[in-house]
């Protein structure tokens, strides 16, 4: 997150190595991010011609990413799909197609969403069910959540959306993880008055391309679309993200490595406190000695996750070769004053 002094209302972001170096200055280089749900074993980027550096992005490069991403994500041909450089940018975008009427964050959750539609002028709330949206037009759900990885049925959403719909609002639902639990995407039976967000750089470990998408109705995708402009996406992300897309037996093989090493850090955590949830790209543990853990890893070199309002808590990314697996261990292992555990 950045940590210290960060400009968005205090919120705190992962991936910040220059925060991290702040709090730790004396830890060894180079260091072990874990402070995202990014896959750690990136997608394999494909030969790029030079004219996609040189040039402004072409109509028919985006039209190929769209229809990779269409079949990638099981998109209805009656529903529309626009590409943008980052489901945040969305996110930024989202208050502007709802009317008015309170909002209802389903949380703890990514905080830039509550963020947006204060921003936006609307009265947003956080809630612990979507029970508890009451009679909010308009409901945000993250589905996998992020961090405890809290999973929402389809039918649930399909109901929620309905009543968002007969309110004139909206429910929009990140599914920014949900790659590695296709089974629970909303995509496909997309119901009216529903937005959802797809985020590409998570699953293929690309974040620096910035590629993000929302679908949704058309007149709702046209409207986001215009907001965004001409030459949204960059064309090096256009090729990226098409290649990336359409390789359906990468991202098949990618998701079983990466419930494999879920599996492997649980293990690694579980002697330190609880495992309380996350996806196969994170875990989040919960201790009283959050604070203490996460000092020591940060001596050590390694960043992970700790939030401003659960204190308890920590989230682990996943390690991305041997050696960052064992600088891991080494830090669990090692207790507040630096000996090794069992020696």
């Amino acid at each position: 997150m950045a940590e210290a002094g960060a400009a968005d209302q205090g919120i705190w972001h992962g991936g910040d190595l220059a925060a991290a170096r702040a709090l730790f200055p004396e830890a060894p280089e180079p260091w072990v991010d874990l402070s995202t749900g990014i896959n750690p074993i990136p997608y394999p980027l494909p030969e790029l011609p030079l004219s996609l550096w040189a040039r402004l992005p072409g109509a028919a490069e985006e039209k190929a990413l769209l229809a990779a991403a269409r079949v990638a994500y099981r998109v209805p041909s009656s529903a529309g799909i626009v590409a943008a450089p980052g489901t945040q940018i969305l996110i930024g975008l989202l208050p502007r197609l709802a009317p008015s009427g309170p909002v209802a964050v389903l949380g703890p959750t990514y905080a830039e969403h509550a963020h947006a539609w204060r921003k936006g002028g609307f009265a947003v709330r956080e809630v612990a069910t979507l029970e508890g949206a009451g009679e909010a037009a308009t409901v945000i759900v993250v589905n996998p959540n992020n961090p405890d990885g809290r999973l929402l049925s389809r039918e649930a959403l399909a109901g929620q959306a309905a009543l968002c719909a007969a309110r004139g609002g909206l429910l929009v639902v990140d599914e920014a993880f949900c790659d590695v639990v296709p089974e629970a995407s909303l995509v496909s039976a997309l119901p009216p008055g529903a937005v959802i967000l797809r985020s590409f750089g998570k699953s293929y470990g690309l974040a620096g391309v910035r590629l993000g998408f929302a679908i949704a109705a058309p007149e709702l995708t046209e409207r986001l679309c215009a907001a965004l402009g001409p030459w949204a996406v960059a064309g090096p992300a256009l090729a990226v993200g098409a290649a990336a897309l359409s390789d359906a037996a990468w991202l098949a093989g990618a998701t079983a490595s990466r419930a494999r090493d879920a599996a492997r850090l649980d293990a690694l955590l579980s002697p330190h406190g609880h495992v309380v949830g996350g996806t196969s790209l994170f875990r989040l543990l919960e201790t009283p000695q959050a604070p203490a853990l996460f000092a020591r890893l940060g001596r050590s070199g390694i960043y992970v996750r700790r939030f401003r309002d659960a204190p308890r808590r920590l989230r682990f990314g996943l390690p991305g070769d041997e050696a960052q697996w064992s600088r891991l261990q080494a830090a669990l292992d090692t207790d507040a004053l630096g000996a090794t555990r069992g020696a």
